[in-house]
């Protein structure tokens, strides 16, 4: 039955907003029950109905593709000067400045601005922004925490052949970077399919490499400018200076000539303490140390042969392994030899010869570690063969501490740079070794199993908590180290400095004690010299009878001897009897009888 309902409007009223209004009801169709309908139903019996209490869901696959980052970044240079001022011309340039600066706009922003800056400056010297509260809180519970270790990124050679990283060099003002120089130290093992790049990497995207430095050797060493964070400059496997500056690309911008260069690898290459920030040094194995300005790297500006004969011959000097500078002491470095001794130079003295202050015999083989201790530098760390060593400026025959013997061979080593009783140290079973001499000397504080290649340099960071492991492979490590391992602990620079002095002057003790041995050990040669000489004009007859009568004396002399030690036997028995079984024996009027024996003996 359909049920409609008509009505009507007018043609105007099509289109218009409806108009709702309260009506009383009414009945529109009134439909009445139909009994004989009720035969058309069927009873259905049982009735079954399903019901799914599961709420329905659908499932779907989504492949998205990989986001690639690249930085980015944008080279400020000086700009703002009007078109016909020409910034590289000098007079011009203090022509336009003094004229602008007569101009009475130019003195009224000053005036304002200087204002506004005193009132920041006396701001900012108010509140201490950098201040640390509750530090001793913080201290208790860092003495609480146990060593540990964690890995936070590894970075690995690119190339199909891997290679050794070398040298690792963190960047000077972000953390963020990390120089890695790669290259292949086995002799005769360079492939031709073997790559020549190093790289320069970003920890947030350590898939690829920010920047490709594209030497003409294989780098050995490589470090970032500490005053311009854009320079580098690197020491190549055939012994030449490179600088490359990161705003012109990956090519070097000046490499040195090959007859002014080393003759050997570049194992240290260090930036010195100077006003233009341009100049470093280097040293090697074919034993020289050159300094360089890369402003002019067609020749070294000056050379140092290490001869500690002080004959300047290059035959008898020394092949350098390291390299050490402190910045705090800016005319004093140190190098390590492959013989296992220590130099200590000073370049502003007059003649090469006086620039080998003195030398330290460390270690039974190369050096392949040394480093000051930035908290006291009289104190340097060396690693070397199988021990590491902590040595002070004062002793020169022996170091005032020293590691035990360890089962794998050492490769590397640095001091903590907020802590000055921890030092760092790898292994060639991959394992990177953190001591803290004033909480334990025999065995370090944290042993951390890094890889199974042996490991090869080692670099901390700034800041003491992040430290990278290169290894023989080409894979670098970076691992963040516990805070108590790299937050200074209280007191801990005078107990430090107590135990180094204390150290020192036992070593003086001792070395002055075998200074005198020596001494009158020489006298006692000198003094039989002349003992010697008779002997060396004697006929062999004479000479075998005196060595036989020399032997019959010793053989006398031994039987007498033993004839006394026999003789003494029976006294040693009569004192075993006591003093009361003397007494209890004379009561009864009797002597003893060992007393009896003793009168016999005498009569005899």
């Amino acid at each position: 039955m359909e049920i409609v309902h008509v009505y009507t409007r007018k043609r105007s009223d099509f289109g218009r907003h409806c108009n709702f209004s309260d009506c009383p009801t009414k009945v529109c169709v009134d439909i009445q029950p139909d009994p004989g309908l009720a035969d058309s139903f069927v009873l259905r019996n049982p009735v079954d109905a399903c019901v799914q209490h599961g709420s329905e869901m659908s499932e779907h696959e989504a492949n998205t593709e990989r986001v690639e980052v690249e930085s980015c970044g944008v080279n400020h240079v000086e700009g703002g000067w009007p078109r016909d001022i020409d910034p590289q011309e000098l007079e011009k340039v203090l022509r336009y400045l003094k004229k602008a600066k007569k101009e009475e706009n130019f003195i009224n922003t000053i005036t304002h601005l200087g204002a506004l800056t005193e009132h920041y400056i006396k701001q900012n010297n108010a509140t201490k922004i950098s201040e640390e509260y509750f530090r001793e809180e913080e201290v208790d519970e860092l003495e609480e925490e146990a060593p540990s270790a964690k890995t936070i990124s590894v970075i690995r050679d690119p190339n199909m052949t891997k290679r050794t990283a070398t040298h690792l060099s963190w960047h000077p003002d972000r953390c963020k970077k990390l120089a890695v120089a790669y290259c292949s130290l086995e002799f005769q093992q360079n492939t031709e399919d073997m790559s020549f790049d190093s790289y320069i990497w970003d920890l947030e995207n350590p898939n690829k490499p920010e920047l490709v430095l594209k030497p003409s050797s294989p780098l050995v060493s490589l470090e970032y400018n500490p005053k311009d964070s854009h320079i580098l400059v690197g020491g190549c496997y055939n012994g030449q200076m490179a600088y490359w500056d990161t705003r012109k690309g990956g090519l070097p911008v000046e490499v040195s000539t090959v007859e002014a260069s080393h003759r050997d690898p570049v194992y240290g290459a260090i930036w010195l303490q100077s006003q233009t920030g341009t100049e470093s040094f280097s040293a090697s194995t074919d034993g020289q140390v050159l300094w360089w300005d890369i402003r002019k790297l067609s020749k070294p500006t000056e050379t140092l042969i290490l001869d500690i004969t002080r004959k300047g011959l290059l035959e008898s000097a020394l092949r350098a392994s390291t390299l050490e500078f402190e910045p705090t002491m800016p005319t004093k470095f140190m190098v390590g030899t492959e013989q296992g001794i220590v130099i200590a130079c000073n370049r502003k003295a007059k003649t090469p010869p006086e620039k080998i202050t003195s030398t330290y015999s460390s270690h039974h083989g190369p050096i392949y570690a040394l480093a000051r201790n930035p908290f006291f530098p009289k104190i340097f760390l060396t690693v070397g063969d199988w021990t590491a060593r902590i040595w002070s400026e004062e002793t020169k025959e022996s170091s005032i501490m020293w590691t035990k013997y360890q089962l794998s061979y050492l490769t590397d080593g640095c001091w903590s740079t907020t802590r000055p009783s921890v030092f760092f140290t790898t292994k060639m079973d991959g394992t990177l070794d953190v001591w803290d001499v004033l909480y334990k000397q025999n065995d370090p504080s944290l042993s951390l199993k890094v890889c199974d290649e042996p490991l090869f340099r080692l670099r901390l960071q700034d800041n003491g908590c992040v430290v990278g492991c290169g290894s023989k492979l080409g894979t670098v490590t970076l691992l963040e180290i516990s805070s108590g391992l790299c937050t200074l602990q209280r007191n801990e620079k005078n107990l430090a400095n107590a135990m180094f002095e204390r150290e020192t002057r036992r070593e003086k003790i001792l070395e002055a004690r075998h200074r005198e041995m020596r001494l009158k050990e020489r006298a006692r040669s000198e003094g039989h010299g002349l003992d010697v000489e008779k002997m060396l004009k004697e006929s062999p007859q004479e000479a075998l009878d005196r060595a036989q009568k020399e032997y019959f004396e010793v053989i006398e002399a031994e039987l007498q001897r033993r004839a006394r030690a026999e003789a003494q036997q029976p006294d040693t028995k009569v004192k075993e009897h006591t003093e009361e079984e003397v007494v209890a024996q004379g009561e009864e009027g009797e002597l003893p009888k060992y007393k009896e024996e003793d009168e016999e003996k005498d009569a005899a």
